[in-house]
């Protein structure tokens, strides 16, 4: 997970239109001064001084990864306060799988890829789906507590709850309305049938409620796929 938290500071950098801020945005967030983080990389305060302010160009992948490496290494040896915001501290059982895309997928998209149905009639407002997490509904039902809860939305809470094992579909759409998060689209996984209730719910978040036919090994590989070929 340690990995993916490097992907993803090493993307908002790579992607940015003003790299210098996000450079500044990471080093603030980890509670680094200039000088530390110029010495952890081994170069002179200036340096970070210049990327930050744009007198550099945009750094290379080089750079990058030197400043990556030590926002993490510094962390950790502070005792990881930072690294904790962002790694859930354990797997939960009922995540089967969870990723984060390095830019947005367009919601009819996305929808497409997985060769989903909406069963939310409401014409929706265009959203991003920027992560995704399959999660086994029964688990997740028996397991999850409120704080939990929080851990299946890893870094956007804009991205694709996709359930498995799921008979009617009314619990997780019931869990959705009670917590003050909201996903941008939730997926039923060939589910046995899909409750009015569930779809009513769906309606009154304005979340899409989608189903998909695709066995839970063909979704994941289909958007790990996805993933790292953005």
């Amino acid at each position: 997970m340690t990995e993916e938290l490097k992907e993803k500071i090493a993307g908002e950098i790579t992607l940015s239109n003003d790299p210098g801020m996000t450079i500044r945005k990471w080093r603030e967030e980890f509670g680094l001064s200039q000088h530390q983080l110029a010495e952890a990389m081994g170069v002179s305060h200036s340096v970070i001084s210049d990327y930050e302010s744009g007198r550099r160009r945009s750094p290379g992948s080089g750079i990058i990864k030197k400043l990556v490496d030590a926002f993490i290494r510094l962390d950790k040896e502070a005792g990881s306060p930072t690294i904790s915001k962002y790694v859930p501290e354990s797997v939960l059982d009922c995540v089967i799988a969870m990723g984060e895309f390095r830019s947005g997928i367009p919601m009819d998209r996305f929808i497409e890829e997985i060769g989903g149905e909406n069963l939310n009639p409401d014409r929706l407002p265009a959203r991003m789906v920027y992560g995704y997490t399959v999660v086994d509904s029964l688990k997740a039902i028996l397991q999850l507590s409120s704080n939990d809860y929080m851990k299946i939305y890893g870094w956007s809470t804009e991205r694709a709850l996709i359930f498995t094992d799921v008979h009617f579909g009314r619990s997780p759409m019931i869990a959705i309305r009670a917590h003050p998060l909201s996903p941008a689209v939730v997926v039923y996984q060939k589910p046995e049938a899909v409750d009015k209730l569930a779809i009513k719910l769906s309606r009154l978040e304005g979340i899409p409620l989608v189903t998909t036919q695709l066995e839970v090994e063909g979704i994941v590989e289909k958007l790990e796929k996805y993933r790292e070929g953005i």
